[in-house]
């Protein structure tokens, strides 16, 4: 089954989400208007809106009050992209020119702050503290995963905690906080909305490693990117981390930098694949969300929960 067609009975809020969306980049300023625009109708799964969504249904859902929460919490995530393309020099994403290509890092930086102004003022529509707090706090833990995530390049003797602490920081915690926000917006029991961040944060974790292994994995086609795009731009993802265990590996991963080229990155990259560092990576993605499902049986039965265990599977079997 397709991952729209899990929730597909959401398709009228998430087409309220998506007018939102646009509406709120409709800035004073026409090159923010166009980037902003450029960046929102290039597609995307609006997984953390779904999440925001199905969160909502545990406890007393209102769209009109739900949707500020879904729409804040993608522009966060939409900012965040927009960063992390002009830290890794990105020129496509989804198969499309990124911002800081079509245009430059100046204004793709713009862009980024405009859009994450834009969420915040948005969340103020709701007047609950909870809510603000848990929201302000993920934001400051995303933007030390783009502090780490600069740090790291190209460092080869990170470990495993670096790298979960970053995806934790990167992916999951947002994805998490969209389970739990979506949820206190609809006056949820604090016990069920910390279950839900638990699951969603397991859930988080398991979907960027996923990622990772796709990186590899996948085609330029389906990636909307060069395979391989990430150890390239110097991201030691979770793969790498376990084929630099191996001697042989080790010695030509370590030699990749900013000068290394596509072409030259391509026989090593099919080592990788070929080597036990995908298995790796994929049973350590399995052990998350085997966690996620652990998670789902204390919350209450009801359909929200049903979508939320599909969705979970679908990520761990994902081919792109």
């Amino acid at each position: 089954m397709k991952l729209s067609l899990m929730y597909s009975y959401l398709n009228t809020d998430l087409a309220l989400i998506e007018k939102e969306l646009e509406a709120t980049i409709q800035g004073e300023h026409q090159v923010l208007q166009q980037a902003g625009l450029h960046l929102v109708q290039s597609g995307g799964k609006r997984l953390r809106p779904v999440f925001v969504l199905l969160g909502g249904k545990f406890g007393n859902y209102d769209i009109e009050k739900i949707k500020n929460v879904a729409v804040a919490l993608e522009l966060i995530h939409t900012a965040s992209l927009v960063h992390d393309d002009v830290i890794d020099d990105a020129d496509m994403r989804r198969g499309k020119p990124t911002i800081k290509a079509k245009w430059d890092n100046k204004i793709a930086m713009y862009t980024g702050d405009y859009i994450l102004g834009s969420s915040l003022e948005i969340i103020t529509r709701l007047n609950n503290p909870l809510l603000h707090k848990y929201l302000s706090n993920t934001i400051v833990e995303v933007c030390l995963g783009e502090i780490e995530q600069i740090q790291d390049k190209y460092d080869f003797n990170q470990n495993l905690r670096n790298y979960l602490r970053r995806i934790k920081r990167k992916t999951a915690l947002l994805i998490a906080t969209s389970c739990q926000l979506g949820a206190i917006a609809a006056d949820v029991p604090s016990d069920i909305h910390k279950k839900l961040f638990q699951f969603g944060y397991y859930v988080g974790m398991s979907f960027q490693i996923t990622d990772d292994i796709l990186d590899f994995t996948g085609t330029a086609e389906q990636l909307g990117k060069p395979a391989g795009s990430d150890l390239l731009q110097g991201n030691v993802t979770l793969p790498v981390l376990y084929a630099l265990n191996e001697s042989t590996l080790r010695d030509q991963i370590i030699q990749v930098s900013d000068k290394t080229t596509p072409v030259e990155i391509k026989p090593l990259i099919s080592l990788i694949k070929q080597s036990g560092a995908i298995q790796k990576s994929e049973e350590l993605s399995n052990l998350y969300l085997a966690k996620a499902f652990h998670v789902l049986e204390e919350l209450p039965p009801n359909k929200a929960r049903n979508t939320l265990y599909n969705i979970a599977k679908f990520i761990g079997k994902r081919k792109f």
